[in-house]
């Protein structure tokens, strides 16, 4: 069994967040919550990360509605209480995605979120501002830009393993985000020193249920973060596990990050070195170097940026996912979706440009180089290029349309990845995402 990812959560990071109130008197709110993405899909060549394509295109739709409730309590000089809940329904149409984890046919409504929390206000003045924030249940958790950690986000359908990792499908928007179970207990406010203590138990079958235990240490500030992630990976589901995920039973993640313009407004420097410990199994690592320049005073409001990233042969990546944006850490539309690298076995350069020609149109260009440390494993040597707009209609509506020009060097049938051939994949996609 191959490892499976997907792209997580972008559209939170360019849509914001809104909420109906349905009442509010003194300390006591309570909200609806309505978010729904619909993408049309199409890929020009296919992939055998499920192992039941054959050559030829592919094409689909797929969506989903998450709505549902929340709400917060003031209890005086004691702090907020706080909570969600929600459902998600989420489908695939068509022939089902280009690597094949969807088929098409799924339909689903699940539980998505379903927490309660208590924050502590000015409690403890000297942690700050609500320096103690404690919540349990079914929520979505991320660790820094998603290097690591950005959710609980594979969403698998029928097409994989004769539908044993079916999660409801809508596998490019990733309609589900939430750890089934967690205790996450957040000590310090938005800046200065601050600490995450958490337990995170997935209930995904791609992710082989994958219990996990984290630490984090950050110093927050203007001109950027620095941070510490332990992270405990246990109790793993052997049924579903590939044989990277089955080394993860008492491997052990440190990393140390760093983000922000270093006191330079329009700077923008980010890095993180992992390194993973396994019991059974060779150490692995993974590091990413990143800089980018912001042309302020220039029509557009041009910016650019360059990142280096290197991921060794066994190494695990996790629950990464899309922090900041297209390109984290799903690099290149067709290659890490759909034909890899998954982001191990790999040195990946990135060159990203945009510009924002109207105030609610964002344009873009991203350039990706795959070049395979080990081919004796696999072999993804390539590159991509995707070039995409961000248009915000209004506040509840972004559309999203993309082309990638994805070229291998091998075929499958050479030791690459891509079906029937190498040739040059025109792989496209117009997303709508709304938030109420």
């Amino acid at each position: 069994m191959l490892h499976f990812f997907t792209l997580a959560a972008l559209f939170n990071t360019i849509t914001p967040a809104h909420a109906y109130e349905l009442f509010s008197q003194g300390d006591t709110h309570l909200n609806a919550n309505l978010d729904a993405v619909f993408g049309v899909f199409h890929s020009r060549e296919s992939y055998p990360a499920s192992g039941r394509l054959e050559p030829g295109s592919s094409s689909w739709r797929e969506g989903y509605i998450k709505y549902g409730v929340s709400a917060e309590q003031g209890i005086g000089e004691a702090g907020t209480a706080y909570g969600a809940f929600s459902l998600v329904s989420s489908a695939t149409w068509g022939e089902g995605d280009a690597a094949g984890y969807t088929d098409g046919s799924e339909r689903t409504t699940k539980i998505e979120d379903a927490y309660l929390g208590w924050r502590s206000g000015n409690l403890f003045e000297v942690l700050g501002k609500d320096g103690i924030d404690l919540s349990f249940g079914r929520q979505n958790i991320a660790v820094g830009d998603g290097f690591l950690i950005q959710g609980d986000a594979f969403s698998a359908g029928r097409g994989l393993g004769d539908g044993q990792y079916n999660r409801g499908g809508a596998f490019y928007v990733a309609a589900r985000k939430a750890f089934d179970k967690t205790a996450v207990l957040r000590i310090g406010g938005k800046e200065g020193w601050r600490s995450d203590l958490m337990w995170l138990k997935s209930d995904n079958p791609s992710q082989a249920n994958t219990e996990m235990y984290v630490g984090t240490l950050e110093h927050v500030a203007a001109e950027g973060t620095v941070g510490l992630t332990y992270i405990n990976t246990k109790n793993v589901a052997e049924q579903y596990a590939s044989p990277l995920q089955l080394e993860r039973d008492g491997m052990k993640t440190y990393s140390v990050r760093a983000a922000g313009n270093a006191g330079v407004p329009n700077l923008f420097l980010s890095g993180e070195y992992a390194r993973q410990y396994k019991p059974n199994a060779a150490n692995e690592d993974a590091w990413y170097l990143e800089a980018g320049w912001t042309f302020a005073e220039v029509m557009w409001v041009p910016s650019t940026s360059y990142r280096y990233s290197r991921f060794s042969e066994g190494y695990d990546t996790l629950f990464y996912g899309t922090g900041r944006g297209y390109g984290t850490w799903f690099q290149g539309e067709v290659a890490s979706n759909y034909a890899g690298p998954f982001n191990n076995n790999s040195r990946i350069q990135n060159v990203t440009l945009k510009a924002s020609p109207l105030e609610n149109l964002t344009i873009g260009a991203m350039y990706f180089n795959y070049d395979t440390i080990d081919r004796n494993v696999s072999n993804t040597d390539g590159h991509e290029i995707d070039l995409y707009a961000e248009w915000r209609v209004n506040q509840h509506l972004t559309v999203l349309p993309l082309v990638g020009f994805y070229k291998p060097d091998k075929s499958a049938e050479q030791g690459g990845t891509q079906l029937g051939n190498n040739d040059r994949n025109v792989y496209t996609q117009l997303v709508f995402a709304t938030t109420f």
